[in-house]
């Protein structure tokens, strides 16, 4: 109950972040069209209820009176380009800490005999 509450009071929000060469968003009436390393851009419906604004064109703000709602399309966004453990690219939540992992060479030194 004391969602509904904040929601409808003040709402609540989710920043993202998109890391990568060449990544990139644009709003396009209830569209965001996302550059994400893909051979086409990819299309993004927004549902009805949330906001989405697009700051600098790598920092997206989700707004909107349900809690619930707001998360699903940040996970839905997030699942277009999941963030890489390898090159740390991706779509991710703001504030959002990834572990590093070493590739293959990394992983030969050190196992090192």
């Amino acid at each position: 109950m004391a969602n509904a509450v904040t929601g409808v009071t003040t709402g609540f929000k989710k920043e993202m972040d998109i890391v990568g060469v060449g990544y990139r968003a644009e709003l396009k009436g209830k569209m965001v069209s996302f550059a994400l390393g893909y051979s086409h851009p990819v299309e993004f419906h927004i549902p009805e209820g949330i906001q989405v604004t697009v700051e600098k064109q790598t920092h997206l703000t989700v707004t909107g009176a349900d809690r619930g709602k707001v998360g699903q399309v940040c996970a839905n966004i997030r699942g277009l380009r999941p963030p890489d453990p390898y090159k740390q690219k991706g779509i991710r939540i703001t504030g959002e800490r990834l572990k590093k992992k070493a590739g293959k060479a990394g992983a030969a030194t050190k196992t090192g005999a």
